[in-house]
């Protein structure tokens, strides 16, 4: 509703502008009426409203003075209206000149008065629409600088940018989060997936409050993750007097209860300075990966999941060495062997958690360093990740025989693709791929089963040949053939985002802004001149 707010020294005058057009079904709400200018004004200060319809002549305050002094201390930018019973033209020329919006005649007819309100009504919702389309222009924008600062691939322009956009102190942490999986996850289209991870975005941008831009969308970048990030400084936490650990709490309670479903929360280690946040994320992707390998917990923070006990903990490092030999080699008997190895002396041990998440690590970690004497230019933590979430079933418990099991096998599989280094053949067949049909879901998944290549390793391959994921490499694609068909054709918005593959025209636009640094519509008017 659009707020209005009458200022006239005469009750009738009032009474009869709220009964001689009906407000309410114009869209409008008179939310007070004042008999002089000095009433409004100090209304003003602490209210806002979208219109205001002033007397030119009144005690204490006019209304000349009063859209006089409202512009000059730039107290509101509400559409003035002004009302007078003088045929003056200098009355005119004086409100105008403050930007009033329009002038009236006294006695005011219903017809006029309507007109004015569907001027205005017009005019507020183009206001709207330029001041969302500016929010879209510059949160793309900001994206663009803070993304290669998370992974760590920036330069001083992104880090100038992004210290002038937020508001920043020296100890900070990267923040993960993440839509639990559910049972009938693989149902779900990834236009669906995409649709909660937005929700997820603006659930976590409300809470953060005028933080807002501290709420990353998809960082990431890979087409099967669908996460969100904060940047979380310390203030954060201390202007609402609590600590840290209560403060995600709350704010897990907050997007659960909204969204009615679970999230994952992993919070990297603590850094000082923008320029180490990539620190931090890659700790927040270690504790992701790493959750996959055991029962979900809501909150992980990087200082309590490393911090070990000095007692009862136990390495089964010989067991481990052979298994990982065994992955490297892809001798799936030899995997089977030497997971029930692993475990029985485990358990023979009397396993518990911290011995648990202690032989994982090691795991975990000789198998990225098998994976990078391939190939070091490639993310294998990012791909580790995703391998392991990919291998999880349910029905079977995380980190279990059978868990550990299918990840080994896929992984060993993984290993003998790199050193075969299959991107060169597989990478052009997809690139053909690709401008065949860039319009269809095409996803990494099912690219890599086609071509017989793991899609988390087709995904890196992308970001080493290209400089940017799968998604991105598509998606600007159907950039570049949007603006062909905008730029040959006189079709609708809508129209052209259909044609290119995307369903959703809001976020078509987004990423056209983000790519074109303007909206559809604008860069077809820009052609034109």
């Amino acid at each position: 509703m659009i707020k209005v707010l009458l200022v006239d020294d005469e009750p009738h005058i009032v009474q009869g502008l709220k009964a001689i057009i009906d407000w309410d079904q114009e869209g409008f709400e008179i939310v007070r009426s004042c008999s002089n200018g000095k009433e409004a004004f100090d209304y003003l200060k602490d209210n806002k409203v979208d219109m205001i319809v002033a007397d030119i002549k009144m005690p204490v305050m006019n209304g000349l003075e009063l859209l006089k002094k409202l512009r000059e201390e730039n107290l509101s930018e509400a559409y003035f209206i002004i009302l007078s019973g003088y045929a003056d033209f200098s009355f005119a020329q004086q409100a105008i000149k403050y930007e009033c919006s329009d002038y009236l005649l006294k006695p005011v007819d219903g017809g006029s008065l309507l007109e004015v309100v569907k001027k205005v009504q017009a005019l507020s919702f183009e206001k709207n629409q330029q001041i969302d389309r500016t929010k879209k222009m510059e949160d793309a924008y900001f994206t663009q600088n803070i993304i290669p600062i998370i992974h760590g691939k920036f330069d001083e322009i992104n880090v100038e940018y992004v210290n002038k956009h937020l508001r920043m102190s020296d100890n900070m942490r990267y923040i993960e989060l993440q839509l639990t999986e559910k049972a009938d996850e693989d149902e779900q289209t990834d236009s669906e997936k995409r649709s909660l991870q937005r929700k997820l975005y603006e659930t976590v941008s409300d809470y953060l409050g005028e933080d807002e831009k501290c709420c990353i969308f998809d960082p990431s970048g890979y087409d099967k993750i669908f996460d969100v990030g904060i940047v979380f400084f310390d203030y954060m936490c201390q202007e609402r007097n609590i600590d840290e650990i209560e403060y995600l709490k709350k704010l897990i309670s907050y997007v659960t209860s909204l969204m009615e479903c679970r999230i994952s929360v992993f919070a990297g280690k603590r850094v000082k300075g923008i320029s180490n946040l990539s620190k931090s994320y890659g700790t927040a992707c270690k504790l992701r990966f790493l959750q996959g390998f055991r029962d979900h917990k809501d909150l992980c923070i990087y200082e309590d999941e490393t911090r070990l006990p000095q007692e009862g903990v136990v390495l089964c490092k010989d067991s481990l060495d052979s298994f990982i030999r065994a992955i490297e080699e892809n001798n799936r008997k030899e995997i089977i062997k030497n997971v029930d190895a692993v475990f029985d002396e485990l358990e023979s041990s009397k396993e518990n958690e911290s011995s648990m998440n202690l032989n994982i690590n090691y795991l975990l970690f000789q198998l990225i360093n098998l994976a990078s004497e391939q190939d070091s230019e490639i993310n294998q933590e990012e791909i580790l990740r995703l391998i392991s979430e990919n291998t999880f079933e349910e029905g079977i418990r995380r980190g279990s025989r059978a868990h550990i099991l299918k990840f080994a096998f896929e992984y060993a599989d993984y290993l003998q693709q790199l050193r075969k280094n299959v991107s060169r053949g597989t990478l052009a067949d997809i690139e053909k791929e690709v401008r065949k049909n860039y319009m269809n879901n095409l996803t990494l998944k099912e690219l890599g089963d086609k071509y017989y290549v793991n899609s988390a390793y087709l995904g890196q391959l992308f970001h080493k040949k290209y400089g940017c994921s799968f998604k991105d490499y598509l998606n600007n694609y159907r950039i570049e053939q949007a603006v062909s068909l905008l730029l040959k054709n006189d079709m609708k918005t809508y129209e052209i985002a259909e044609a290119v593959g995307y369903k959703d025209v809001d976020y078509f636009v987004n990423k056209f802004i983000a790519v074109k640094g303007c909206t559809p519509a604008k860069f077809k008017k820009m052609s034109e001149v």
